[in-house]
């Protein structure tokens, strides 16, 4: 009994520590030029660091039999604007990397007698660059939500007041501060300006990004392209609707936290609390039986 709790104990400690370490790779950054950021420092150090390697087992992440999740793979990559730093099929060959580097960790911590810290191991290293990844995608998204209804508050105001919709959109490009969202939208102007139509660039950014919103909002205006609606009162009416998604959004998260605070409140307050409160008098009531 004493044993499997110490080996248990072993693994948590190992799970946290191997936490720790990938927070720690991730606080590390490499020294770059003030004037220009190199799109491969917005991946993790650690994971550049096996970024080299994955060539070894690329004839194994090329396998028919490995393409739908190569082309879930490939389509994250794109959702979270890191196609210009590693493709689809190059950080797909860097999960199964991991996981085999995993596996052989897990055989030396099995020969070592502690086969559970090595199986957590084994475990965190396999899933933590689909985690990563969704956690990513995940971020963008709700930073793209945060920045619509505004944007589309300054292009209804530039487009009321006489503007172009493209000329409105790149002055406000320009006078922002660069998030996800300015990023797919300069991204989409810079197609523009080499030739792509409007209408064509606004849907391949809504296709890459995936994200609902955004994606009503580029369907939107399309259609007003073309049927010839007045886009000013599509880009007020648009902009109200994501406003009160956001504000629904907020009110829901508002409404969810007593329930997810519960769960620490049970399990590592409570006990506090008795203990506190009914420690001093259970020990004298055992000394007083005693």
């Amino acid at each position: 009994m004493f044993t499997v709790l110490a080996s248990l104990c072993a693994a948590v400690a190992a799970g946290c520590l191997f936490l720790l370490v990938f927070d720690l790779f991730r606080m590390i950054e490499i020294e770059k030029q003030e004037d220009e950021m190199h799109e491969y420092t917005r991946l993790p150090l650690f994971f550049r660091f096996f970024l080299p390697l994955v060539s070894n087992v690329r004839f194994l992440s090329d396998a028919p039999f490995f393409e739908p999740s190569r082309r879930q793979t490939e389509e994250l990559i794109q959702m979270a604007s890191l196609d210009q730093a590693v493709s689809g099929e190059r950080f797909f060959a860097l999960k199964v990397f991991m996981a085999i580097f995993g596996f052989l960790v897990f055989i030396l911590f099995a020969l070592g007698s502690n086969a559970l810290s090595g199986l957590l191991l084994w475990f965190a290293l396999a899933c933590y660059p689909s985690v990563w990844l969704k956690q990513v995608v995940a971020k963008r998204h709700l930073s793209i939500l945060k920045s619509l209804p505004n944007v589309l508050d300054l292009l209804t105001l530039s487009v009321e007041a006489g503007k172009d919709f493209l000329t409105a959109l790149r002055d406000i490009m320009a006078r922002r501060k660069n998030d996800p969202l300015g990023e797919e939208l300069n991204r989409a102007l810079h197609e523009i300006q080499l030739g792509k139509g409007r209408s064509a660039a606004l849907k391949e950014m809504s296709d890459r990004v995936r994200q609902p919103e955004l994606a009503s909002v580029v369907n939107a205006i399309v259609q007003a392209d073309e049927l010839g609606v007045s886009i000013g009162q599509l880009l007020r009416i648009q902009g109200d609707q994501l406003r009160n998604k956001r504000f629904v959004r907020a009110e829901k998260l508002a409404n969810e936290a007593p329930v997810k605070i519960l769960f620490p409140v049970v399990v590592f307050i409570f006990p506090c609390v008795f203990l506190i409160l009914i420690g001093p008098i259970a020990y004298e009531a055992l000394k007083t039986l005693s």
